[in-house]
């Protein structure tokens, strides 16, 4: 076993990029790109702080990330669990990556660069789902950003409905949680049945 640990011994490896890898990468949204992120309503949101790396799910109907302009994405925060750990990282350093999809497309949309939160009223009314406001917005400005080709999407079947797990095959929710708290009583069935009334009251 060796291990690849410079950056000579995996060129060695992989050899020269593809001139179209390298061609396709801009500095910001050119018209094409700004149609994907405007129909995406999906989105991975990758941070770093002190305590390590995050990946967080976004997601919203399609649009929910606003273009201001070619180099500027507007991200608002919506209800989650409040642990806020990619907010928490981007406050103390502001590196982030976003990967859009697009469900039955095989191309992914990634975006590198920075970001910093935000607080505004008329941005967030503007962002107004049911009546219910983010309580901030990541203001990402664009250094790169990309299309990342089919061959990821189309390995995996991702858009088959073939490809589709059994609910009985995954563990849910309620089992994974009660298999990690301890410190108290807690009953995973019931946690399940109770989530869907959960998620219609907390959705936004």
């Amino acid at each position: 076993m060796e291990k690849i640990d410079t950056i000579e011994k995996l060129e060695a490896i992989y050899g020269e990029m593809n001139p179209r890898s390298v061609a396709k990468e801009a500095d910001h949204l050119i018209p094409e790109y700004a149609a994907f992120i405007e129909r995406s309503p999906f989105c991975m949101l990758a941070t770093v702080g002190p305590e390590g790396l995050d990946v967080s799910p976004r997601g919203d109907p399609p649009g929910f990330v606003r273009i201001q302009d070619p180099k500027t994405l507007l991200l608002p925060d919506r209800r989650g669990n409040n642990r806020v750990d990619s907010l928490r990282n981007i406050v103390r350093d502001p590196r982030v990556s976003v990967i859009f999809l697009i469900p039955g497309i095989g191309e992914a949309m990634r975006i590198n660069g920075t970001a910093e939160l935000i607080v505004d009223q008329a941005l967030f009314d503007s962002f107004a789902i049911d009546g219910k406001l983010p309580r901030s917005i990541a203001r990402i400005s664009v250094q790169t950003v990309y299309f990342q080709c089919q061959k990821a999407l189309a390995r995996s079947r991702l858009w088959f409905a073939d490809s589709h797990a059994a609910r009985e095959d995954v563990p849910t929710a309620g089992q994974m949680l009660q298999a990690l708290i301890t410190s108290e009583p807690f009953d995973g069935d019931e946690y399940d049945r109770g989530y869907p009334d959960h998620m219609k009251n907390t959705i936004y």
